[in-house]
């Protein structure tokens, strides 16, 4: 088989699957990228990040992190605290209002992902995840 079909309906799917994510997250004013940052947030449970670990754990790694940060800050589900240390370390935290939103749109994000690859099977599943870290980019 030809690689070219098969980076070509990686890049389909990809893209499919964005939009799918984009629209059920559209309605609640938020992008993917800010969702991906909130949920690296939580995931530090209470324990404060810095601007490069949530750009090392971001799934797009284009984004511009400081910019997704000030639009969660204005939106109270993200707090920026400056270390009284080292004024350069800045500490961020998700807010109660952040987690709030994530246990709201958490079983939407969920039906949409079982509604993609629901249909899989749990072999296939693991088989699809294999294969897929298997691509070299090097």
């Amino acid at each position: 088989m030809d690689s070219k079909k098969v980076v070509i309906t990686l890049i389909k799917t990809s893209h499919l699957i964005n939009d799918q994510l984009l629209m059920v997250l559209k309605p609640y004013g938020i992008s993917i990228q800010q969702f991906n940052v909130l949920r690296i947030l939580r995931g530090q449970k209470g324990v404060a990040a810095n601007l490069s670990t949530v750009q090392e754990r971001m799934v797009n790694k284009m984004s511009n992190t400081t910019r997704l940060i000030d639009k969660l800050i204005e939106k109270s589900f993200v707090e920026r605290i400056i270390c009284k240390e080292n004024r350069r370390k800045i500490e961020l935290f998700i807010t109660k209002e952040g987690l709030t939103f994530l246990e709201e749109i958490d079983p939407i994000i969920d039906q949409a992902e079982e509604k993609m690859v629901g249909h899989l099977n749990d072999t296939e599943k693991e088989k699809m995840i294999s294969l897929l870290k298997q691509l070299k980019f090097n």
